[in-house]
């Protein structure tokens, strides 16, 4: 008698034992299925974006990546060559670019890769390209360079960068023949340009607006008649195509990013000065949380 109740209460316990595991097992699932759910309206959450590294990419990139990851993405953001940026995006391997610089910049590349990206639009208006001198230089146009002698090199950035293809076209168009484009990168040239202006000296670059530049020297474009440089440019986003499906989002973010020339020269003046980076988009942020919001509108 005492064996079959030890036995029936051994059973009784081991029941009870069984149905606690469950208990907890389901509770344990039901914790995983909603952290599932949370993470299924983001998507996949590594995002990559990618930028040429002129001072204006590296503004625009930093801050929109922060925002990013503000809605629980983890974003790497990557330097890299003009030409390679539209084909890692075109071809997928990375998911995306705010760095696209139309219709003249980057023109050729675009037509090239247009039909395999994404193209989200404007993120910014009333940007420009051309020949940037100091405003003490004795020279307005980009003709008037036919008969200046106390130079004969215009100080580029990268090779392969469209203001750089439309300086050596401008040789061309104005029969500057010794003149020459000397390639460097944006911050070379950044460096030279303060050097000369420190010195009084002559120095043509290659310049872009928006840049920190404009704000921290008294510069001026050569007039362009001949039109070798184009008209006003803009700024716009591109992704890889699935982006929307994959990380909806981010998509989403990234479609209603935009933002004026005046912010992004907030951010390139203040890392200029000597400000990282990543604190210097943190700060423009924190001070413009109204844009940043109307950038997250509709986000759940």
């Amino acid at each position: 008698m005492f064996k079959q109740t030890w036995k029936r209460t051994g059973l009784f316990l081991i029941l009870i034992f069984s149905l606690v595991l469950v208990a907890c097992g389901d509770g344990n699932n039901e914790g995983t299925e909603g952290d599932n759910e949370g993470d299924a309206n983001l998507g996949n959450t590594d995002i990559e974006l990618v930028y040429v590294e002129w001072d204006s990419e590296v503004a625009s990139t930093n801050v929109i990546a922060q925002v990013l990851e503000s809605q629980g993405y983890n974003v790497q953001v990557t330097p890299i060559d003009n030409a390679i940026m539209w084909e890692a995006v075109a071809s997928g391997d990375v998911d995306g670019m705010v760095a696209a610089w139309l219709p003249a910049t980057h023109g050729d590349l675009y037509e090239q890769y247009r039909d395999q990206i994404v193209e989200l639009g404007v993120n910014l208006e009333g940007a420009k390209i051309g020949l940037v001198v100091p405003e003490y230089m004795d020279v307005d146009s980009i003709a008037d360079l036919a008969d200046y002698d106390e130079i004969t090199t215009i100080t580029g950035i990268e090779p392969g960068a469209g203001v750089v293809g439309a300086a050596e076209q401008a040789l061309e168009d104005y029969d500057l023949e010794g003149w020459t484009v000397e390639t460097s990168s944006s911050g070379a040239m950044a460096v030279a340009l303060g050097e000369a202006i420190n010195n009084e000296e002559p120095i043509i670059v290659t310049g872009w607006t928006p840049h920190w530049k404009f704000a921290q020297y008294d510069l001026k474009y050569l007039e362009d008649p001949e039109g070798t440089f184009g008209s006003a440019e803009v700024i716009e986003t591109m992704v890889r195509e699935g982006l929307e499906e994959d990380s909806p989002v981010a998509y989403q973010i990234l479609d209603q990013f935009n933002w004026e020339a005046s912010d992004m020269e907030e951010v390139m003046l203040e890392i200029s000065e000597g400000t990282t980076v990543e604190q210097a988009a943190a700060n423009w942020i924190e001070a413009n949380q109204d844009k940043v919001d109307q950038w997250l509108e509709g986000i759940e």
